[in-house]
């Protein structure tokens, strides 16, 4: 039986489906269903009945005031969640599902990414066959072992950085109330300048990381002084591997505090003690242009490695300009 493919748009038509990638479970669908600005897509492939593959991509709403635009993103995180045999068989059903997600977001969307891919070389034949571009991208992550503490990788200053915070006041824990991580996601809204990224979203999206996820998969942390949010840090939690996906501080106003390295720490911290084996910074930039978040995480001690992220544009000549240039 030929393979058979179900897009769904609706939270409610998603019947239970198997998978432990937490980048393309029906609960992050969920979180993005209710957060404004998100529209997701999840694609479900059928063998016999039987689920062999599932994409969940998300296309947001991004505004840009330079030049003046409002550009619809479709965003894919990881390449996808298979239940096949081979590396073969899954690259094969990933090629199939791929041409149709293609054809489905493009509807609406202007680009198309593929960022935070498990295997840097996965998929490459279909990604070229489907009109894709890779950029060389960075990732870093820290190796949390079990025979040492976290703090061993970390440079002297981070060490001085993170005693001199909690001496002087600040306390870094998990976010408890809705009205706390509210305030998480105001503190960060207002901080989170180019330099780490350009895309935040609403308020809504972390009070449902909380609300949704079962089991663990997401937690909000706060860095507190006398009583008020200074910082904090998100992550989400798939297999063996902790996701910083946002972090921040109010380090200008509370530098004495040092609020954004107590984000993290706490963050690597929690994610040693839960048996994580590592903890991976999401969007830490380009390989070949200087990011200041990138040097800010590489003193927790973590690897810098390359991988790729993969673009598409609806834009037929745009699309085959980036190719020229870029392959």
């Amino acid at each position: 039986m030929a393979i058979q493919l179900t897009t769904y748009y609706q939270s409610k038509d998603i019947p239970p489906l198997p998978g432990e990638n937490t980048f393309h479970s029906t609960e992050l669908f969920k979180i993005y269903e209710a957060t404004p600005g998100y529209t997701p897509m999840l694609i479900v492939a059928r063998k016999d009945k039987k689920v062999k593959g599932k994409i969940l991509a998300a296309t947001r709403t991004q505004k840009k005031l330079f030049p003046p635009a409002i550009i619809k993103r479709c965003v894919i995180y990881d390449q996808g969640d298979f239940f096949c045999n081979s590396q073969n068989e899954q690259e094969s059903l990933f090629g199939f599902m791929l041409e149709h997600l293609t054809k489905e977001a493009l509807r609406n969307a202007f680009i198309i990414e593929f960022r935070n891919l498990s295997h840097a070389k996965f998929g490459y034949r279909f990604f070229r066959q489907n009109g894709y571009f890779p950029m060389n991208w960075l990732r870093v992550r820290n190796s949390l072992s079990k025979n040492k503490s976290i703090e061993k990788d970390f440079s002297p200053s981070r060490r001085r950085q993170i005693r001199k915070g909690i001496k002087n006041g600040a306390i870094a824990r998990e976010a408890q109330s809705n009205e706390e991580i509210k305030t998480f996601a105001e503190v960060l809204k207002k901080n989170y300048s180019s330099k780490i990224r350009k895309h935040f979203p609403n308020q809504t999206f972390f009070r449902n990381m909380k609300k949704v996820f079962t089991k663990d998969k997401s937690k909000i942390f706060i860095v507190t002084y006398k009583d008020k949010i200074i910082g904090g840090s998100a992550c989400i939690y798939s297999k063996e591997s902790a996701f910083l996906w946002f972090s921040g501080g109010l380090r200008k106003s509370y530098r004495t505090m040092f609020p954004g390295v107590l984000a993290v720490w706490i963050a690597l911290k929690d994610a040693k003690q839960r048996g994580y084996k590592y903890l991976e910074f999401m969007d830490v930039g380009l390989a070949f242009r200087p990011h200041g978040y990138r040097d800010f995480v590489l003193r927790f001690g973590g690897r810098q490695s390359s991988t790729r992220r993969w673009f598409r544009f609806r834009w037929k000549w745009l699309n085959k300009a980036f190719i020229k240039l870029y392959i």
